[in-house]
């Protein structure tokens, strides 16, 4: 048995290997080996450039701009959808009033759930026709209706929330919160559901307060889904592509007004599609890859705990 080991375990792996070469690291090392290039993306003629494509962003004032969008969404995206989660989540599990049956969520904690999850079955084309009716510039719009009426809003001045330079990024924002929250809030109550009650029960037998329960005892027990929803939602945080490409104004993939709400992927597929500088654009794919890949890297390694056994 010992014998044949190596043999079962080499012809086991072989086939997901090869597949995992060819059809994941071979395309990187054909991106990154396009980025020395002026290619244009519409002949095989290419002529090797060395590093200019890498010299041109650095000076690449869209470009830039764009990686501060993608920084912002970093900065704000994980930390509104981790906690408003994490409170949801906490609120339907554990945060009802203890009765005869123990520890217990909020009444109707089955539906909300259900409720909360919605928008995950909703595609992107889907999402974005919704929320361009809520966003409109006019009174019919959801938000300048509900704004118009309470009065906060002139009536022959609404809001332009897509169209203005300072509210756009933060209302594409706002959606991907919206879409997110109902994942993670999932994800954060399968957790918690695999926490022993007596936890908890032994802990407000002692006299803990709800949020004490929270921070001293749901949150170090949870550090690891939290880890992971981290970094996948900084994932999403470096791309959002199709939401700003369908909801943003601006030539080609969205971005506008004048790059406001510009992204990295948004910028890269205008170069790589409608500017014919694919070289180009697989330089800021190049680019994108190391960043995303240094952020998780980092964020696994700041946020590292010691396991907590239970």
């Amino acid at each position: 048995m010992r014998h044949g080991k190596y043999p079962f375990i080499v012809g086991f792996l072989f086939l997901p290997i090869l597949l995992y070469v060819g059809l994941v690291l071979w395309p990187y090392a054909q991106t990154f080996g396009y980025s020395l290039t002026d290619w244009s993306g519409q002949s095989q003629e290419m002529n090797f450039v060395g590093l200019d494509n890498y010299t041109k962003l650095l000076g690449d004032e869209v470009f830039l701009g764009a990686l501060w969008h993608n920084l912002l969404l970093l900065a704000v995206l994980p930390v509104a959808t981790i906690l408003i989660a994490l409170f949801f989540a906490f609120m339907l599990n554990v945060g009802g009033k203890g009765g005869t049956g123990g520890v217990q969520g909020v009444a109707g904690a089955a539906f909300y759930k259900v409720v909360f999850f919605f928008p995950q079955v909703l595609s992107i084309a889907i999402l974005a026709v919704l929320w361009q009716a809520v966003y409109r510039s006019d009174a019919a719009g959801l938000a300048n209706g509900a704004l118009i009426k309470l009065g906060l809003v002139d009536p022959q001045h609404p809001m332009e929330w897509l169209n203005s330079p300072n509210l756009v990024l933060w209302c594409i924002m706002g959606v991907l919160v919206w879409g997110g929250v109902g994942f993670y809030l999932v994800l954060f109550s399968a957790a918690m559901q695999s926490i022993p009650k007596d936890i908890y029960e032994a802990a407000l037998l002692d006299g803990a307060k709800r949020g004490q329960t929270f921070f001293k005892i749901t949150l170090p027990l949870l550090w690891e889904t939290i880890q992971t929803a981290w970094v996948y939602l900084a994932i999403v945080a470096m791309d959002a592509f199709a939401l700003v490409a369908s909801m943003t104004p601006g030539r080609t993939y969205g971005g506008g007004p004048d790059h406001h709400s510009e992204l990295m992927s948004t910028y890269l597929m205008r170069n790589f599609l409608a500017f014919g500088e694919a070289g180009y654009a697989c330089a800021m794919g190049v680019v994108i890859f190391f960043f995303t890949l240094i952020l998780s890297v980092v964020s696994l390694r700041v946020t590292r705990r010691e396991r907590i056994e239970y």
